[in-house]
């Protein structure tokens, strides 16, 4: 800090404080903080340390209400209006951190083997997640969801540890990629008090059909006699067993 004064590079001393602050490293989908008290897991973050976001408690207490465009699993637009990928983040995280929305307190696993507890605010990214999980909801084939959701521990692994340019993180992006060219609607959320909720959602490309998902008439799209062969089927490996005499306990 010395060294910033000396060579007139700007320090916020609001957050600093005169003293040696938490490291932190910011981008545009997140900052992060680590050192200082946080290096003690049983010591709560000081209110002052963070920078993007209000606490839940000092949000508004009248909930927040946006809605979101997706176009082949990009946000392409804000409440109608059309925004470039770095604005749309820049937005979500305006909105987010004023309803103290993308807290983080976390110890990590890293990979030279160490456990580090660090803390983060990702409010635009936060509010992306549960919106794109409630378009793909209506728009994704069930199986390609499960592949999906098995691949993106491996992919965000790959990018943790600095993989980005590895092959088999573009296989795989080729193969995300490719299940998104139907992930295209839109999301109304209501962010109250650090809450993401999903309110509404619609798409030309939407999977769920009412006429069959009701519960009054099912428009003929299933007969009853049906399950009893899809139960006995479903269950022969269970019925093998038993003729065995092995208990399913």
């Amino acid at each position: 800090m010395a060294y910033c004064e000396t060579h007139n590079i700007p320090v916020d001393y609001s957050t600093a404080k005169k003293k040696s602050p938490y490291s932190m490293d910011a981008n545009l989908l997140h900052i992060s903080y680590e050192g200082d008290i946080l290096e003690d897991p049983w010591a709560e973050p000081e209110d002052d340390m963070w920078r993007w976001t209000v606490s839940p408690e000092s949000a508004p207490d009248q909930p927040t209400y946006i809605e979101l465009d997706f176009e082949r699993g990009d946000i392409v637009a804000i409440d109608g209006q059309a925004m470039s990928p770095a604005t749309v983040l820049e937005q979500l995280n305006k909105v987010g951190g004023a309803n103290g929305i993308g807290r983080d307190d976390i110890v990590e696993n890293r990979y030279v083997g160490m456990k580090a507890r660090g803390c983060y605010e990702t409010p635009g990214g936060t509010i992306m997640l549960k919106a794109h999980r409630a378009v793909e909801s209506l728009t994704l084939d069930r199986e390609v969801t499960h592949l999906k959701d098995e691949l993106m521990p491996r992919y965000a692994k790959l990018v943790y540890n600095g993989y980005w340019w590895s092959p088999e993180r573009r296989m795989l992006q080729a193969a995300i990629d490719d299940s998104q060219t139907v992930v295209n609607g839109k999301v109304r959320l209501k962010l109250y008090k650090g809450n993401v909720m999903v309110v509404g959602r619609q798409s030309a490309d939407s999977l769920f059909d009412a006429s069959i998902a009701t519960f009054e008439d099912d428009a003929g799209a299933y007969n009853q006699a049906d399950a009893e062969g899809f139960i006995k089927l479903n269950a022969l490996r269970m019925r093998i067993a038993a003729n065995k005499g092995r208990s399913p306990l």
